[in-house]
């Protein structure tokens, strides 16, 4: 299995390194591997609280307004406390356990860090 990234044009997976340059012979795209590099690093995410803190895996942060809870006739209240936040990709971006309420998953617009 290749090491190497697919084509940013094509898509194509038989890309070849020749010298600082990817190359595709499939369209004949080439791009620099600092590009590469950097784009990996940027592919870290960054998920901020309602404050602009930025949050990371294992925050305690505190629920800013009541939050209805799908499928449920009670509500988060305002102040509920939430530990050891995990961070994922998508629209409701922390996954996380609730006492009282199981596993659930929020917005982080929603939570301050604390």
């Amino acid at each position: 299995m290749s090491s190497l990234p697919r084509c940013p044009k094509c898509n194509s997976e038989y890309t070849y390194e020749d010298g600082t340059m990817y190359i595709c012979p499939e369209c004949a795209n080439e791009w620099s591997i600092e590009i590469v590099d950097q784009a990996a690093e940027d592919d870290q995410l960054v998920v901020k609280d309602s404050n602009g803190n930025v949050l990371q895996d294992g925050d305690t942060v505190t629920i800013i307004k009541d939050l209805k809870v799908k499928g449920s006739s009670s509500a988060l209240k305002m102040g509920t406390r939430v530990k050891n936040i995990k961070l994922v990709e998508g629209d409701h971006n922390i996954d996380c356990k609730i006492d009282g309420f199981g596993a659930m998953s929020l917005k982080s617009e929603y939570v301050k860090k604390i």
